[in-house]
């Protein structure tokens, strides 16, 4: 083995296949869904969009929760206590993936998307509620199409430590694209949200039952053996 004098060799691990053979019972239930978006106009597109894309994951076989951010404090303008703050936090809890699908408003997601990211911690005790989560990434738009919201969701997501799939749904004048019923009209646009939706079940049967070992980092290792030490060295003391 190459000499590497400044790692601690007690921490390293060298990833290997029969580790993932190795992690546990398979998770069997549906894949549990969390759907969120962006605007509270009567007529939202990023809603109407989140609705499609729900029940396209129905017909997959995912459980599937929609959070309606209606009522939703700024971040810091209420407590952690607030009923819809607990229900946001309960429900990425109970999730194992989620969609964000946000309205391009200003050349960026909107301001209430990023008020439903930003209430989401990244920490609850020592559980990180995101970590290893696969996300699925969409915008409507009112104009031509762009993908500056998705890009910023895609930070956040890897902010987050969540898995983010490759595929994403960026939809054009998301009012030529709806019925007077709220249904998508068969198009491209809808053909891409199939996609980023059956990409992102295959993603979550793929990495659920071992998203822990997939996160897993030498330097949160060794940052919790120093704890560790630390505290055994006080104890004794």
């Amino acid at each position: 083995m190459t000499a590497l004098p400044n790692l601690d060799a007690a921490l390293f691990k060298r990833p290997l296949t029969r580790d993932f053979a190795a992690i546990g019972s398979q998770i069997t239930h549906p894949p549990r869904v969390l759907l969120l978006y962006g605007s509270l106009r009567e007529r939202s597109y990023s809603k109407l969009c989140t609705l499609e894309a729900e029940r396209l994951l129905q017909a997959m076989g995912a459980e599937t929760r929609v959070f309606n951010p209606s009522g939703l404090p700024l971040v810091d303008d209420a407590p952690e206590s607030h009923p819809k703050v607990q229900e946001l936090r309960e429900l990425v809890q109970w999730s194992e993936a989620m969609v964000w699908c946000s309205p391009e408003r200003h050349g960026a997601m909107t301001g209430l998307m990023k008020t439903q990211i930003d209430w989401i911690p990244l920490s609850v005790g020592a559980v990180r509620p995101t970590q290893g989560k696969t996300l699925a990434v969409m915008q409507v738009s009112g104009g031509s199409q762009s993908f500056n919201a998705v890009n910023q969701m895609r930070i956040l997501g890897r902010w987050m430590r969540m898995l983010t799939i490759p595929n994403q749904s960026s939809v054009a004048k998301a009012f030529l694209e709806f019925d007077e019923a709220g249904r998508m009209k068969p198009s491209s646009y809808y053909d891409r949200i199939v996609d980023v939706m059956e990409e992102l079940i295959k993603f979550t049967l793929l990495t659920r039952n071992s998203a822990a070992y997939l996160v897993d980092r030498y330097s949160e290792r060794k940052e919790s053996a120093a704890e560790l030490s630390r505290r055994v060295n006080q104890a004794g003391i």
